[in-house]
């Protein structure tokens, strides 16, 4: 990103954070043929890739002036500067950009559960199975209804839904 960025004039810099933070808002993204003379289409992939980065790990972890502004040592103060004051200026936004993203998986949310623990003794084609078995009922909230979903798993099914959930929780925390 160094010697990228500095290719640029201090205000073109500021643009440039401006025109990238807007595109993580869902407004227009800066266009590629504005800056073609600048950079190759590599170059600039890059360097949106790179801007997009910082700005959501800056604001996920919450950093402050110091700890930015060492992600950007390579880079002349002026144009730390100008991003750090994009970053600033914007960092509302982009949370607000973040925490959307992550609520647009899904409009479901899990508002209640209970859990009981059973032991199947038999049933009408086994006489003698000795099967725990978990009942699960969940509330879900979706477009303001709530909706009880109710089910019957054994350890393998229940395995499976853990995974499950483990995996979907650590792609919502990437996202974050």
């Amino acid at each position: 990103m160094v010697v990228l960025l500095s290719r640029l004039l201090d205000t073109d810099c500021l643009n440039l954070c401006h025109r990238v933070v807007d595109g993580m808002c869902g407004r227009e993204p800066p266009l590629r043929d504005d800056y073609s003379t600048t950079w190759s289409l590599q170059e600039w992939l890059e360097l949106l890739n790179s801007l997009t980065a910082l700005f959501c790990l800056a604001v996920k972890s919450s950093s402050s002036d110091e700890e930015v502004l060492a992600k950007l040592s390579d880079v002349s103060s002026r144009h730390a500067e100008a991003v750090l004051s994009v970053l600033r200026s914007r960092q509302e936004e982009i949370h607000h950009a973040l925490l959307d993203r992550t609520n647009s998986i899904s409009s479901a949310t899990l508002q209640d559960f209970e859990w009981q623990l059973k032991l199947a003794l038999s049933s009408d084609k086994i006489s003698s199975l000795h099967t725990p078995l978990l009942s699960l009922s969940l509330d879900v909230r979706e477009n303001g209804a709530l909706q009880p979903v109710t089910m019957e798993l054994n350890k393998e099914e229940l395995s499976k839904l853990i995974s499950s959930l483990e995996a979907a929780n650590k792609v919502v925390l990437q996202l974050k």
